[in-house]
Parts: C-alpha cells; structure tokens; sequence
C-alpha cells in the first residue's frame, strides 16, 4: 500500500516518514515518489528552511498539531509558512520517532482541509507510527540507501548528498558546508533543492566559493 493510500486510510492526505542520521539531519525514507506530491514537497521545503513541523517534532520529541497553518503565528516559522501557504497543506500532525530517550526522526501527516484530526485518527496515526519505526530497524542501513528490500523505503535525498559530495570536492569544501551551500542557492533562487541537485550531478550548474 502507497504512503498516500495509508494517509487517505488515517483520515489525511499526506504522509511521510523521515529518520535521524547520527549527525542529527533527518532524512526522507518514505512518501509519495514524485517530489513534486504534497509530502515530499513540504519536507524538501523544511529540509531546505532548517525549520517547519517535522523538525520541530524530531528535535523535540513532542507531537506538534498545527490545524490551521494560515493561522499558526508567523514568527514560529517565519520562512516555512509562506512557502507552506503555496501549496495545498492547511493542517499538519507530526509525531516524534523515539528508540527509548533517543530520537529516531518523525512522521508527518498533512490535510488540505483545516481543522484537527478526530481523537481516533490522532490514535491510529500515532499506532502506525509505531508500527512503522518496528518496520524500519528490520532493515539494514545499507539495504535502506539502495531501496533492496522490497518495503518501497528508500532514501529520497540520495541525489542531494551524492551533489553535496561533488561541490565538497569543486569547493574543497567540509560535506556539511558544501550541502548548505546547495541549500542556499535552492533558497534563494526558489528552486527545489532535487532540481539544483540534479542540475549538479549534470553538469548543468557550477558553483564556485562566491555563489550563493
């Protein structure tokens, strides 16, 4: 069954799932396939902010509820909000992933109606989360990267890290600069960071150490 299918079956009508790395980013590992869908366009957009719903969730360990996003005061996500405003999302749920005391990532539902899920959606999204975490330490991280395992898991950012590695290498850049170079230029040239990604990987766009 498809991410959007178990949403629609939860009550919403978006779902992704994203783990923690050891150096504390998440990483996207379940959502519609398309980049463009309503899930994986709103977590490229947090990943590319470093703020929004699913951050918050996994840093936290809290279940963040926002039922109406254009009423969510501005300064709590200041960047994430307007680019969340153009897309169809009006309400969000995103429940912590936890191993014990040690945060494993989130899962985030999006609806594009306002208004907060039923006592009984809320219970069988936070069931399916459980479920779901149980699933994924079943599979080994290297299985996870290739998507050799037959779940439909996979890491959607994989490009994004493989360009990251070229601008490391272009830039003689550490990894973790070189990738928030690639998320300043996505930032500010409005462009889906798997674009410029891909654009990279291509040979499509160069950047130097003066370029945003």
């Amino acid at each position: 069954m498809s991410p959007g299918a178990i949403a629609r079956l939860l009550g919403h009508d978006a779902l992704t799932l994203c783990l923690a790395t050891p150096r504390g980013h998440l990483e996207l590992v379940w959502s519609d396939d398309a980049a463009d869908q309503l899930g994986p366009k709103l977590d490229d957009l947090q990943y590319t902010l470093g703020e929004g719903p699913t951050l918050d969730a996994a840093r936290t360990g809290r279940t963040i509820t926002e039922p109406d996003l254009t009423r969510t005061p501005a300064d709590r996500w200041p960047q994430f909000l307007p680019a969340a405003a153009t897309t169809p999302a009006r309400a969000v749920v995103a429940i912590p992933l936890r191993l014990g005391v040690v945060p494993a990532g989130a899962l985030t539902v999006y609806r594009i109606r306002p208004g907060p899920p039923t006592a009984r959606q809320q219970q069988a999204t936070e069931r399916f989360a459980r479920a779901a975490l149980t699933l994924i330490l079943r599979i080994s991280p290297a299985r996870l990267l290739t998507g050799e395992h037959g779940t439909g898991l996979a890491l959607h950012r994989a490009e994004v890290h493989q360009a990251a590695g070229v601008l490391a290498v272009q830039l003689r850049l550490p990894l973790d600069q070189a990738l928030l170079r690639l998320r300043a230029h996505a930032y500010t040239h409005d462009r889906a960071l798997l674009d410029v990604a891909r654009d990279i990987l291509t040979h499509r766009l160069h950047l130097n150490n003066g370029t945003a």
